[in-house]
């Protein structure tokens, strides 16, 4: 199986030449259902001008032949607040591309697609689409444009003119394509093109984002971002981990652990780790290890984890052993 390369690190590394716009145009179509032709990229994250805007940042703002927007962001780690995140990104496209003294029917249409790796809300579809109508309260009728508004502004329904959303959640995928666009997220999930494939743009993500053609600096650049990745998804679980291990330590404080009965761990059975089945130790000293990089005390990664202090110990130990 060919090894390629992260959609994410390829769309700010190598997707913003005009030759390689054929595999972004590829995805949008597929997603939009409608065959987009970027002409320019507006955007990236080394032009931003505010502090703000690198924490709250655009993966790519591109430009299609029809003066449309459409923003790609990539989001690995949770992030409590994306919907306002998602709001923030259109409303400053709206305002950066507005001059000043212009109408507002300059106002061209934005689309914001957003590709998550995170449980992003609740809900058991894996690709969302959000657009603004106008709903009569009472006739429960749809506000419609006029003859002279569609003339002039070129729309033919409201929900033109305003920003439309597209929530992608790879992780719910199922790996079973069964559409184009079944393709495309079989793809942004595993990293790996099926055998078979119809939709447009991958046969060229297929040929041009290999591993292999990559440079030498290329690659280091690339394997440099795969480990940062691995790190603050660590790190983000270590925290998660150290404020319920907080938790537990107060419940602890009157000799009851929270949510415990007859002594047992939150959600253990007979001695069992949490999470965990009998015999799954890598997941076990992976947990250990997290938490000691969160700053947990020794003993309580132990009574967390239905270890002793010394198997605590011991597991540390061999981490150590094993970085040297």
């Amino acid at each position: 199986m060919e090894n390629y390369i992260r959609f994410d690190w390829a769309i700010k590394r190598l997707l913003r030449n005009k030759a390689d716009f054929e595999i972004v145009n590829g995805f949008l179509s597929c997603l939009l259902e409608k065959q987009i032709q970027i002409v320019k990229v507006l955007e990236s994250e080394g032009n931003k001008r505010r502090k703000e805007d690198k924490i709250n940042r655009v993966d790519i703002l591109v430009e299609d032949e029809t003066g449309e927007k459409i923003i790609i962001e990539i989001q690995n780690n949770d992030e409590f607040d994306y919907y306002q995140r998602m709001l923030y990104g259109v409303s400053k496209v709206v305002c950066d591309y507005l001059k000043e003294g212009d109408k507002y029917e300059k106002i061209n249409k934005i689309y914001s697609v957003n590709i998550v790796y995170f449980k992003f809300s609740d809900g058991e579809d894996y690709v969302y689409h959000g657009f603004t109508e106008f709903k009569g309260i009472h006739t429960g009728d749809i506000l419609k444009l006029t003859e002279g508004q569609q003339k002039r502004i070129k729309r033919d329904k409201v929900s033109d003119i305003y920003p439309e959303y597209y929530v992608l959640r790879v992780e719910n995928f199922n790996d079973v394509a069964k559409t184009p666009l079944d393709e495309w997220i079989y793809f942004l999930k595993n990293t790996t093109v099926l055998d078979k494939i119809s939709a447009q743009g991958l046969k060229e993500a297929q040929e041009k984002l290999r591993i292999d053609n990559l440079s030498e600096e290329e690659k280091r650049d690339y394997y440099d971002h795969l480990k940062n990745m691995n790190y603050a998804a660590s790190a983000m679980e270590a925290s998660h981990l150290a404020g319920e291990a907080k938790g537990f330590e107060r419940g602890l404080e009157k000799g009851e652990a929270i949510g415990l009965e007859k002594g047992e761990a939150i959600g253990l059975e007979k001695g069992e780790a949490i999470g965990l089945e009998k015999g799954e130790t890598k997941k076990t000293e992976q947990f250990v290890l997290n938490s000691h990089r969160a700053g947990l005390p020794i003993e309580t990664i132990a009574i967390i984890t239905n270890l002793t202090v010394e198997q605590v110990i011991e597991i540390l130990k061999r981490h150590i052993q094993h970085i040297k």
